[in-house]
C-alpha cells in the first residue's frame, strides 16, 4: 500500500514539473516574439528557385505574318468597238509593256482612214490657193479662214481614224503577269469590255497588319526582313505605314516592297514579316517564368531584397526560339524560375540561387 502511494506521488510530481516548464517556455518563447529577438522560422517558409536576370541591350522587332500582293494591277478595257479576230496573250506569261494581247478587226477603218487621207490633202490644196489669191486680194481674209479651218476639220478626222485603228491591237501597259485574258476570239466587245489583267510582280508587296504600339515604332525607309512560304528570307524596305486604323481589329496596314525581277515569288503567299523597331533595354528569358496575376495580366515574379514576392507586369517585345524578350521589370532582378504558382505577390519566401543561360 504504501509503495503504491510512492509511485503514484512520483507520477503526479513529474506530471506537474511537466506542466510548469510548459508554461515557462511558452511564455518565454510569447516574449521573445513580442520583443521580436527570435527570428523567424525560415524552414516554414516556401523555397523557390530564382535566377538573377539583367536587362539588356536589344534590337526590338515585331515578327506578324502577310500576304504578297501586286505592286499594281490593272484590268486592260477595250478602247474601240468590235470582233475579236486574234488573241496572241497567253494567260499566265510575263509580257512586256507593249506587247499585243489580242487584236480586234479592221472592218472598214482601213477605208475610212484613206478617205480622211484624201480630204486632208484635198483642203490642203484649197488652202494654199486660197492664200495665194488672198495675197493677190483676190480671196478675202473671211474665205481664207474658212478654208483653214476645212483643212483642220480635216486633219482632226485622220488623226481620228488613226487613233482608232491603233486601238484595235490591245497592248500591255506595263511588264507584268498576263493574270488573266477574258476575251476569245469570235467575240464582239464595246468600249469598256474587260479583255485582260496584268499584275506588276516587281517590286512586290508584303502587306501586313501592326498595332497601334507597333506603328508608332516604325517609319518609312526601315529595313524589313521578309520570307516568304518556301522561300529564303530576303531583305525588303517599308513603303507606307497606314495612317488610319482598322475600326474592327484597332490594326495599321503596313506595306514592305521587295525586289522581285523574275517574277519568282507570286501574288498571294503567306510571309513571315520581321519589322525592327529600335534598340530597347530588355530581360532575355524562358517563357516558362510567365504567369498571371489575379486579373489575368501576363507578368513576373521576383524576389525583392526582403525575400518577398513581386508580381510584375510585363510585355513581350521578341520571340525566338531560344528564349523571350520582354520589358516591364527592373534593371536587375531575381527571377522566380521554379515555384512561382505556389507563392502569391506580398508574400515572403526562402529563394534558393541558381545559374546558369538566364533563358534555358
Amino acid at each position: 500500500m504504501k509503495k503504491s502511494f510512492i509511485i503514484a506521488f512520483g507520477v503526479a510530481l513529474v506530471a506537474f514539473v511537466w506542466v510548469v516548464s510548459g508554461q515557462f517556455e511558452g511564455s518565454s518563447n510569447e516574449l521573445q516574439i513580442a520583443s521580436g529577438t527570435q527570428a523567424p522560422d525560415s524552414e516554414n517558409l516556401i523555397q523557390v528557385r530564382t535566377r538573377r536576370s539583367t536587362a539588356r541591350n536589344h534590337e526590338s522587332s515585331v515578327v506578324l505574318f502577310g500576304r504578297t500582293e501586286g505592286v499594281r494591277s490593272v484590268q486592260v478595257k477595250v478602247e474601240t468597238s468590235g470582233r475579236i479576230v486574234a488573241v496572241p496573250g497567253v494567260k499566265g506569261q510575263i509580257v512586256n509593256k507593249g506587247d499585243v494581247i489580242a487584236r480586234i478587226a479592221m472592218d472598214d477603218r482601213q477605208a475610212r482612214l484613206n478617205e480622211a487621207k484624201a480630204i486632208v490633202e484635198r483642203y490642203a490644196i484649197a488652202f494654199e490657193a486660197a492664200q495665194k489669191l488672198s495675197k493677190k486680194q483676190f480671196r478675202s481674209k473671211v474665205q481664207l479662214s474658212a478654208a483653214n479651218a476645212d483643212l483642220e476639220t480635216a486633219k482632226a478626222s485622220l488623226r481620228s481614224i488613226t487613233i482608232d485603228i491603233d486601238r484595235t491591237t490591245i497592248r500591255a501597259p506595263f511588264k507584268g503577269v498576263l493574270d488573266d485574258v477574258v476575251v476569245d476570239i469570235g467575240d464582239f466587245v464595246a468600249v469598256g469590255t474587260v479583255s485582260a489583267i496584268v499584275v506588276d510582280l516587281d517590286p512586290i508587296l508584303i502587306v501586313g497588319e501592326v498595332t497601334e504600339r507597333a506603328a508608332n515604332h516604325l517609319k518609312l525607309g526601315d529595313i524589313a526582313t521578309v520570307t516568304p512560304v518556301g522561300s529564303d528570307p530576303r531583305q525588303g524596305i517599308v513603303t507606307y505605314i497606314s495612317k488610319v486604323g482598322s475600326p474592327s481589329t484597332r490594326t495599321f496596314r503596313v506595306e514592305v516592297s521587295l525586289a522581285n525581277p523574275d517574277g519568282v515569288i507570286s501574288e498571294g503567299v503567306t510571309s513571315e514579316l520581321k519589322l525592327e523597331q529600335g534598340r530597347i533595354k530588355a530581360h532575355f528569358v524562358t517563357p516558362a517564368v510567365l504567369t498571371l496575376n489575379d486579373r489575368g495580366e501576363l507578368g513576373v515574379k521576383v524576389l525583392d531584397t526582403g525575400s518577398v514576392v513581386q508580381f510584375h507586369k510585363v510585355t513581350i517585345v521578341d520571340d525566338t526560339p531560344e528564349g523571350i524578350w520582354l520589358t516591364g521589370l527592373p534593371q536587375d532582378a531575381d527571377l522566380i524560375v521554379v515555384g512561382q504558382e505556389f507563392v502569391r505577390s506580398g508574400q515572403k519566401a526562402q529563394g534558393i540561387k541558381i545559374t546558369g543561360d538566364q533563358a534555358s
